[in-house]
């Protein structure tokens, strides 16, 4: 597992990195206070205030790291320990699937978030969509021991949640650009977008 996991960073984890930073500094709204939930080392949103230096970036995570790039405080992964809208923006990158109820959290960001939620994640399409997803998230993950509950959801579970919870898609980037030939033929295609979500009213089941 390590030896899959080292030859993964080597040849995935650098570019994956810039991709989803470069989105995101696309996205963030100017001077935003940014929180980064469940953010690992913080390596994402560091390159991003890097490229976005009017940016304010912090983290929570659920596990705390020996050496992070932003500063993270620990959180007990449903309820997330700030006043409403503590933050003009909040940002999730590949963490929603980790957690048991996306939904639940996705609420407690709208709460904290006073502009937007800014996404990275993964849609449950295609031709096995289920066993590439799980693949690549056990090759990233399993060997810092995070949580692989695999939940993935499909688009259309997506965009019920949002609209229940009351958040609009105003951006959606579907071809995220991860990968390059061939390897996104099998791991990029319709897996993986990234959104930028927008407060609106909640709507009713």
């Amino acid at each position: 597992m390590s030896a899959i996991g080292v030859l993964h960073e080597k040849l995935v984890f650098n570019r994956r990195v810039e991709t989803i930073a470069g989105w995101f500094a696309q996205l963030a709204p100017p001077a935003a206070r940014v929180l980064d939930v469940g953010c690992g080392d913080g390596l994402i949103s560091a390159v991003l205030q890097s490229r976005r230096p009017d940016l304010t970036v912090r983290g929570i995570d659920v596990l705390l790291r020996d050496h992070t790039h932003i500063p993270v405080e620990m959180f007990d992964g449903s309820h997330i320990p700030f006043a409403d809208q503590s933050f003009d923006v909040v940002l999730f990158s590949d963490v929603l699937h980790h957690t048991p109820d996306p939904a639940a959290l996705l609420r407690e960001a709208r709460r904290v978030g006073a502009h937007c939620l800014l996404i990275k994640d993964h849609n449950r399409n295609g031709l096995a969509a289920g066993a590439r997803l799980r693949f690549m998230d056990w090759v990233g993950n399993a060997r810092f021991g995070v949580a692989l509950p695999y939940n993935y959801w499909t688009e259309r579970q997506w965009r019920e949640a949002w609209k229940e919870i009351g958040l609009h898609p105003d951006l959606l980037i579907s071809n995220v650009g991860l990968y390059p030939p061939p390897a996104n033929w099998i791991f990029g295609a319709k897996l993986h977008f990234v959104v930028r979500l927008t407060k609106c009213a909640p709507v009713a089941k």
